[in-house]
């Protein structure tokens, strides 16, 4: 596995944890003994939410893309030496 791949994992991980904690303390806020204030509360919270898990899913697919894509050829392989490659026989 390359670098990127394994900060892409990591950084797919780390979005994964993050969406899973938020979810459980926004849909069951009692299991860590806070309360609901106000309706108006829930629905900011609702809207502050959607934003939150759309930018976590981008930072996650980021990271899913990093952690699947094959590294890159070295450079020396991409360049060959261009005197044998482009010779053309005089006319």
């Amino acid at each position: 596995m390359g670098k990127d791949q394994a900060i892409g994992g990591a950084i797919l991980a780390v979005c994964v944890i993050v969406v899973v904690g938020y979810l459980v303390l926004v849909v069951d806020p009692g299991l860590f003994s806070l309360k609901a204030v106000d309706v108006r509360l829930d629905a900011v919270l609702i809207l502050v939410s959607a934003a939150f898990i759309a930018i976590l899913g981008i930072g996650g697919w980021i990271g899913y893309t990093m952690a699947t894509t094959p590294p890159p050829k070295p450079i020396e392989e991409i360049t060959a030496d261009p005197q044998t490659e482009n010779k053309t026989p005089p006319t």
